[in-house]
Protein backbone atom coordinates (compact mmCIF):
# COMPACT_ATOMS: atom_id res chain seq x y z
CA UNK A 1 0.00 0.00 0.00
CA UNK A 2 1.44 3.69 -0.67
CA UNK A 3 1.93 6.11 1.56
CA UNK A 4 -0.50 8.60 0.25
CA UNK A 5 -2.45 5.92 0.45
CA UNK A 6 -1.77 4.93 4.00
CA UNK A 7 -2.18 8.57 4.74
CA UNK A 8 -5.04 8.93 3.44
CA UNK A 9 -6.99 6.33 5.59
CA UNK A 10 -5.23 7.97 8.47
CA UNK A 11 -6.78 11.09 8.03
CA UNK A 12 -10.45 9.63 6.85
CA UNK A 13 -10.69 7.91 10.73
CA UNK A 14 -9.69 11.49 11.81
CA UNK A 15 -12.14 13.69 9.61
CA UNK A 16 -14.92 12.64 11.39
CA UNK A 17 -13.31 13.47 15.27
CA UNK A 18 -12.36 17.06 13.87
CA UNK A 19 -15.26 17.95 12.33
CA UNK A 20 -17.46 16.69 15.32
CA UNK A 21 -14.94 18.51 17.92
CA UNK A 22 -14.84 21.49 15.87
CA UNK A 23 -18.79 21.41 15.53
CA UNK A 24 -19.41 20.88 19.13
CA UNK A 25 -17.17 23.52 20.40
CA UNK A 26 -18.27 25.82 17.90
CA UNK A 27 -21.69 25.30 19.47
CA UNK A 28 -20.28 25.41 22.90
CA UNK A 29 -18.86 28.92 22.20
CA UNK A 30 -21.06 30.31 20.32
CA UNK A 31 -23.77 29.59 23.39
CA UNK A 32 -21.63 31.44 25.77
CA UNK A 33 -22.79 34.30 27.66
CA UNK A 34 -21.25 37.94 26.75
CA UNK A 35 -19.92 37.88 30.43
CA UNK A 36 -17.86 35.43 30.34
CA UNK A 37 -14.44 36.99 30.39
CA UNK A 38 -13.05 34.26 28.09
CA UNK A 39 -15.23 34.51 25.61
CA UNK A 40 -13.62 36.42 22.97
CA UNK A 41 -10.26 34.77 23.43
CA UNK A 42 -12.75 31.14 22.57
CA UNK A 43 -14.20 32.24 19.94
CA UNK A 44 -10.59 33.35 18.10
CA UNK A 45 -9.00 30.06 19.33
CA UNK A 46 -12.06 28.00 17.55
CA UNK A 47 -11.50 30.62 14.32
CA UNK A 48 -8.02 29.58 14.40
CA UNK A 49 -8.46 25.59 14.95
CA UNK A 50 -11.19 25.75 12.08
CA UNK A 51 -8.30 27.01 10.00
CA UNK A 52 -5.54 25.32 11.18
CA UNK A 53 -7.21 21.68 11.04
CA UNK A 54 -7.81 21.12 7.67
CA UNK A 55 -4.74 22.33 6.30
CA UNK A 56 -2.91 20.11 8.80
CA UNK A 57 -4.73 16.66 7.35
CA UNK A 58 -4.83 18.02 4.01
CA UNK A 59 -0.89 18.04 3.74
CA UNK A 60 -0.70 15.13 5.46
CA UNK A 61 -3.32 13.07 2.85
CA UNK A 62 -0.94 14.17 0.44
CA UNK A 63 1.47 11.64 1.64
CA UNK A 64 5.13 11.85 2.08
CA UNK A 65 5.45 15.11 0.19
CA UNK A 66 2.56 17.09 1.61
CA UNK A 67 3.97 16.23 5.00
CA UNK A 68 7.38 17.58 3.74
CA UNK A 69 5.56 20.86 2.61
CA UNK A 70 4.03 21.01 6.13
CA UNK A 71 6.89 20.69 8.33
CA UNK A 72 8.88 23.31 6.06
CA UNK A 73 6.50 25.41 6.62
CA UNK A 74 6.23 25.39 10.34
CA UNK A 75 9.84 24.61 10.44
CA UNK A 76 10.90 27.71 9.20
CA UNK A 77 7.97 30.05 10.85
CA UNK A 78 9.05 28.82 14.06
CA UNK A 79 12.69 29.30 13.96
CA UNK A 80 11.91 33.00 12.64
CA UNK A 81 10.35 33.44 16.64
CA UNK A 82 12.84 31.38 18.15
CA UNK A 83 15.76 33.72 16.72
CA UNK A 84 13.38 36.53 17.77
CA UNK A 85 13.20 35.67 21.23
CA UNK A 86 16.73 34.60 21.76
CA UNK A 87 18.75 36.81 20.09
CA UNK A 88 20.44 35.25 17.82
CA UNK A 89 22.19 36.93 14.41
CA UNK A 90 21.28 36.81 11.12
CA UNK A 91 23.81 34.03 10.47
CA UNK A 92 22.33 31.50 12.83
CA UNK A 93 18.60 32.40 11.24
CA UNK A 94 19.54 31.46 7.99
CA UNK A 95 21.05 28.27 9.65
CA UNK A 96 18.14 27.65 11.63
CA UNK A 97 16.07 28.21 8.29
CA UNK A 98 17.61 26.06 5.77
CA UNK A 99 18.05 23.00 8.27
CA UNK A 100 14.37 23.83 8.51
CA UNK A 101 13.85 22.64 5.22
CA UNK A 102 16.75 20.57 4.90
CA UNK A 103 15.90 17.99 7.28
CA UNK A 104 12.62 16.95 6.23
CA UNK A 105 13.45 16.81 2.82
CA UNK A 106 15.96 14.31 3.96
CA UNK A 107 13.28 12.51 6.00
CA UNK A 108 11.48 12.46 2.89
CA UNK A 109 13.92 11.92 -0.12
CA UNK A 110 16.48 10.13 1.70
CA UNK A 111 14.50 8.52 4.95
CA UNK A 112 17.47 6.12 5.94
CA UNK A 113 19.19 9.12 7.23
CA UNK A 114 16.37 10.08 9.28
CA UNK A 115 15.75 6.91 10.19
CA UNK A 116 14.71 6.91 14.17
CA UNK A 117 16.15 3.52 14.75
CA UNK A 118 19.79 5.35 13.45
CA UNK A 119 20.38 8.92 12.76
CA UNK A 120 22.91 8.83 10.44
CA UNK A 121 25.82 10.64 11.96
CA UNK A 122 26.90 12.29 8.79
CA UNK A 123 23.65 14.37 9.69
CA UNK A 124 24.69 15.15 13.72
CA UNK A 125 27.61 15.69 12.85
CA UNK A 126 26.64 18.34 9.88
CA UNK A 127 24.16 19.80 12.57
CA UNK A 128 26.90 20.11 15.63
CA UNK A 129 29.49 22.16 12.40
CA UNK A 130 26.09 23.95 10.97
CA UNK A 131 25.24 25.62 14.58
CA UNK A 132 29.23 26.27 15.85
CA UNK A 133 30.44 27.67 12.40
CA UNK A 134 28.79 31.35 12.24
CA UNK A 135 30.43 32.10 15.96
CA UNK A 136 33.71 30.26 15.02
CA UNK A 137 34.09 32.06 11.40
CA UNK A 138 33.18 35.45 13.43
CA UNK A 139 35.46 34.73 16.52
CA UNK A 140 32.60 35.54 18.74
CA UNK A 141 34.74 35.05 22.10
CA UNK A 142 32.02 36.53 24.51
CA UNK A 143 29.27 34.85 23.03
CA UNK A 144 29.89 32.19 20.74
CA UNK A 145 29.30 29.13 22.73
CA UNK A 146 25.91 30.67 23.88
CA UNK A 147 24.99 31.33 19.68
CA UNK A 148 26.27 27.82 19.20
CA UNK A 149 24.33 25.98 22.38
CA UNK A 150 21.06 28.11 21.58
CA UNK A 151 21.26 27.03 18.11
CA UNK A 152 22.02 23.45 18.69
CA UNK A 153 18.68 23.06 21.11
CA UNK A 154 16.99 24.52 18.69
CA UNK A 155 17.93 22.47 15.87
CA UNK A 156 17.26 19.79 18.27
CA UNK A 157 13.74 21.47 19.13
CA UNK A 158 12.32 22.76 16.11
CA UNK A 159 13.62 20.88 12.67
CA UNK A 160 14.28 17.90 13.67
CA UNK A 161 11.32 16.82 15.72
CA UNK A 162 9.04 18.36 12.84
CA UNK A 163 10.92 15.45 10.48
CA UNK A 164 8.31 13.51 12.26
CA UNK A 165 5.07 14.32 10.45
CA UNK A 166 7.35 12.76 7.50
CA UNK A 167 8.95 10.40 9.20
CA UNK A 168 5.67 8.87 10.94
CA UNK A 169 2.90 8.90 8.06
CA UNK A 170 -0.06 8.00 9.39
CA UNK A 171 0.94 7.76 13.04
CA UNK A 172 1.82 11.87 12.70
CA UNK A 173 -2.26 12.24 11.85
CA UNK A 174 -3.41 10.59 15.36
CA UNK A 175 -0.64 12.31 17.16
CA UNK A 176 -1.19 16.03 15.81
CA UNK A 177 -4.82 14.92 16.44
CA UNK A 178 -4.41 13.86 20.35
CA UNK A 179 -1.95 16.81 21.07
CA UNK A 180 -4.49 19.51 20.29
CA UNK A 181 -7.18 17.71 21.68
CA UNK A 182 -5.12 16.81 24.81
CA UNK A 183 -4.65 20.48 25.10
CA UNK A 184 -8.55 21.13 25.42
CA UNK A 185 -8.42 18.05 27.69
CA UNK A 186 -6.05 19.65 29.63
CA UNK A 187 -8.07 23.27 30.28
CA UNK A 188 -10.82 21.49 31.08
CA UNK A 189 -9.36 19.46 33.69
CA UNK A 190 -7.58 22.34 35.24
CA UNK A 191 -11.04 24.25 34.81
CA UNK A 192 -12.58 21.87 36.66
CA UNK A 193 -10.57 20.21 39.07
CA UNK A 194 -7.66 22.70 39.94
CA UNK A 195 -9.25 25.19 41.87
CA UNK A 196 -8.46 23.59 45.25
CA UNK A 197 -6.87 20.10 46.87
CA UNK A 198 -3.92 18.55 45.97
CA UNK A 199 -4.69 18.48 42.29
CA UNK A 200 -4.60 22.20 42.39
CA UNK A 201 -1.09 22.27 42.64
CA UNK A 202 1.15 23.33 39.58
CA UNK A 203 3.66 21.33 37.72
CA UNK A 204 6.64 23.75 38.01
CA UNK A 205 7.16 27.67 38.72
CA UNK A 206 7.78 27.82 34.64
CA UNK A 207 4.01 28.17 34.32
CA UNK A 208 2.12 28.12 37.49
CA UNK A 209 -1.50 27.69 35.64
CA UNK A 210 -0.51 24.21 34.68
CA UNK A 211 -1.45 21.85 37.33
CA UNK A 212 -1.90 18.43 38.09
CA UNK A 213 -5.87 18.43 37.20
CA UNK A 214 -4.77 19.78 33.84
CA UNK A 215 -2.42 16.31 33.83
CA UNK A 216 -5.35 14.44 34.67
CA UNK A 217 -7.55 16.04 31.71
CA UNK A 218 -4.91 15.64 28.73
CA UNK A 219 -4.32 12.28 30.09
CA UNK A 220 -7.73 11.16 29.40
CA UNK A 221 -8.48 13.09 26.26
CA UNK A 222 -5.47 11.96 24.62
CA UNK A 223 -6.01 8.24 25.31
CA UNK A 224 -9.93 8.99 23.80
CA UNK A 225 -8.16 10.75 20.68
CA UNK A 226 -5.60 7.75 20.09
CA UNK A 227 -8.15 4.99 21.04
CA UNK A 228 -11.16 6.44 18.62
CA UNK A 229 -8.17 6.39 15.21
CA UNK A 230 -7.19 3.46 16.55
CA UNK A 231 -3.99 4.38 17.31
CA UNK A 232 -3.80 3.72 20.95
CA UNK A 233 -0.62 2.20 22.49
CA UNK A 234 0.72 2.50 26.21
CA UNK A 235 3.69 3.80 24.55
CA UNK A 236 2.46 5.95 22.13
CA UNK A 237 0.16 7.20 25.34
CA UNK A 238 2.62 8.04 27.24
CA UNK A 239 4.74 10.19 24.39
CA UNK A 240 1.84 11.83 23.76
CA UNK A 241 0.97 13.27 27.27
CA UNK A 242 4.78 13.96 27.90
CA UNK A 243 4.53 15.85 25.03
CA UNK A 244 1.26 18.00 26.47
CA UNK A 245 2.56 17.88 29.61
CA UNK A 246 6.29 18.92 29.02
CA UNK A 247 6.38 20.70 25.67
CA UNK A 248 4.05 23.62 27.12
CA UNK A 249 7.10 24.00 29.73
CA UNK A 250 9.83 23.40 27.33
CA UNK A 251 8.23 27.08 25.86
CA UNK A 252 7.90 28.43 29.61
CA UNK A 253 11.47 28.38 30.06
CA UNK A 254 12.18 29.35 26.69
CA UNK A 255 9.55 32.71 27.01
CA UNK A 256 10.88 33.35 30.49
CA UNK A 257 14.81 33.57 30.02
CA UNK A 258 13.26 36.04 26.83
CA UNK A 259 11.82 37.89 28.92
CA UNK A 260 8.52 37.70 27.02
CA UNK A 261 4.82 36.51 27.10
CA UNK A 262 4.29 35.05 23.61
CA UNK A 263 6.79 33.92 20.86
CA UNK A 264 4.80 36.02 18.60
CA UNK A 265 1.13 37.84 18.33
CA UNK A 266 -0.17 36.59 14.73
CA UNK A 267 -1.67 33.68 15.52
CA UNK A 268 -5.41 35.12 16.50
CA UNK A 269 -6.07 33.50 20.54
CA UNK A 270 -2.38 31.57 20.92
CA UNK A 271 0.34 34.55 19.95
CA UNK A 272 2.59 32.81 17.85
CA UNK A 273 3.68 29.66 16.37
CA UNK A 274 5.65 28.37 18.77
CA UNK A 275 2.97 28.92 21.16
CA UNK A 276 0.70 26.42 19.32
CA UNK A 277 3.11 23.54 18.30
CA UNK A 278 5.15 23.42 21.34
CA UNK A 279 3.58 20.09 22.95
CA UNK A 280 3.37 18.76 19.22
CA UNK A 281 7.13 18.82 18.79
CA UNK A 282 8.08 16.80 21.67
CA UNK A 283 5.22 15.03 21.20
CA UNK A 284 6.43 14.68 17.53
CA UNK A 285 9.95 13.57 18.84
CA UNK A 286 9.23 11.13 21.47
CA UNK A 287 6.87 9.51 19.10
CA UNK A 288 9.69 9.08 16.61
CA UNK A 289 11.56 7.13 19.31
CA UNK A 290 9.06 4.85 20.81
CA UNK A 291 7.53 3.36 17.17
CA UNK A 292 10.78 2.80 15.90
Amino acid sequence: MSAVMIAGEAVGRAVPLVAGALGASGIAVAALPSRVAVRAELRKRWRTWAIAAPVFLGALVLGAGGAFALAAALGVTAVSEYVRMTGLPRAEHGVLAVAAVVLPALAWLAPDAMDPRAVDLRVVALLLMAAALPALLAGDHERGFTRSARTVFALLWIPLPLTGLVVLQDTAVAVGLAVALGDVGAWCGGTALGRRGPLARPLSPLSPSKTWAGVLGAAGATALVLAAVGAFTPLLWAAVLAGCVLGDLLESMVKREAGVKDAGSWLPGFGGLLDRIDSLLLALLLAMVVTA
